[in-house]
């Protein structure tokens, strides 16, 4: 297993177990995260937010808001600056939702963040 692949590892635990110090662990101290769901949630910030205090207020609304949320991996791929994975995003009393997810590491962090969905 490469170290991307652990990577992509613990962030999936930490999405599953609602872990938010052992997910922005794994991020640089002033990474960037979109996300077409925050867009929608907080429209001022057009999709992004920067830094680690900003993710953990957002990951940590939805996992306390989010019923039922679970991430079931489909694809993984991994080079040495991407990882890519494709999961279903499942929450209770909502469709399942076809995710795509690219993570782009430098030094052994996650610097960016990009999440795809219709």
């Amino acid at each position: 297993m490469s170290k991307y692949d652990e990577i992509a590892k613990q962030w999936f635990n930490a999405f599953n177990t609602k872990n938010t110090e052992l997910l922005l662990s794994l991020y640089d101290d002033n990474a960037q995260h979109f996300s077409p769901k925050l867009l929608i949630a907080r429209p001022e910030t057009k999709g992004l937010v920067t830094g680690k205090a900003a993710m953990r207020d957002w990951w940590q609304q939805a996992f306390d808001t989010i019923k039922g949320l679970n991430y079931e991996l489909l694809t993984l791929v991994t080079n040495e600056q991407h990882i890519f994975f494709e999961y279903i995003r499942h929450a209770d009393d909502v469709a399942d939702l076809r995710v795509g997810e690219l993570l782009e590491i430098r030094n052994g962090l996650i610097v960016s963040s990009r999440v795809f969905h219709g």
